[in-house]
């Protein structure tokens, strides 16, 4: 997986290719990432929603969406929670195409927000924010309304502050 160029976080959640729902942190920043193998182009090819949600910066750059290389790609993605009980739908990852406008929508009815460039990004019920905000407050508050959206699992904040 590489690290996205802007993003401030030393540390970057990652899938681990040993097995389903493993996670890792990997290093991001200073350390090369090995090319992708010939003929393993990355895409979103389980169609993950990806959606700016504001662009009040126009020198934040685009953060890569959810791209994934096929090699990556494995049959049994997101059922685990609903069959431990966990989720309504039979699959974590059918909920990520109404949080997302969700999100989109709660984050423009606040107001505050119009002086960043915000994108969100869903998984498995998790929500990564990335772009950037003016104020490590704006990226706090952003936070906190992606996390009381219902059915969101997780926040994962990778906004960085552009003053």
């Amino acid at each position: 997986m590489r690290c996205s160029p802007g993003i401030g976080s030393v540390l970057r959640l990652a899938w681990v290719a040993g097995g389903l729902g493993a996670l890792a942190l990997q290093p991001c920043g200073g350390q090369s990432v090995p090319p992708d193998a010939p003929g393993d182009e990355r895409g979103n090819f389980f169609d993950d929603p990806f959606i700016q949600v504001t662009a009040g910066l126009p020198n934040c750059p685009t953060p890569p969406g959810p791209r994934i290389t096929r090699s990556e790609m494995r049959a049994e993605r997101g059922t685990s929670c609903y069959q431990s009980g966990r989720c309504r739908l039979p699959n974590a990852y059918l909920y990520d195409k109404e949080i997302i406008p969700r999100v989109r929508k709660a984050v423009l009815a606040d107001g505050r927000f119009a002086g960043t460039s915000v994108w969100a990004e869903g998984q498995r019920r998790w929500v990564w924010l990335k772009g950037c905000v003016r104020r490590p407050e704006q990226a706090s508050a952003i936070e906190q309304i992606a996390r009381g959206i219902e059915d969101v699992e997780a926040v994962v904040n990778e906004l960085v502050v552009v003053p």
